[in-house]
């Protein structure tokens, strides 16, 4: 079967732990992605679930935008919490 090269862009510091796991794994990246594509070409999906992070949905950036306002106006209070309790 013949051979082509695909060429794309994606952040330095993600490639560079990307090649790490590879290596962990004992694959290459080219190895990886593949997986990734006779994956996807079989199941004619995203081998795995996409979704968004809650954490920076606008709701609550929102919320931590006040929170960090409310700290800047009033001082606020640091707790401690002692998990091993």
């Amino acid at each position: 079967m013949a051979q082509v090269a695909v060429n794309f862009r994606m952040d330095k510091e993600l490639k560079n732990n990307m090649e790490k796991m590879c290596k962990e794994m004992g694959l290459s990246m080219t190895a990886a992605f593949t997986i990734f594509a006779k994956k996807l070409c079989r199941e004619r999906r995203i081998p795995f679930e996409i979704t968004a992070d809650p954490f920076y949905s606008d709701e609550n950036i929102s919320r931590l935008k006040a929170s960090i306002a409310q700290m800047e106006k009033t001082g606020g209070t640091i707790h401690e919490v002692n998990y091993d309790d």
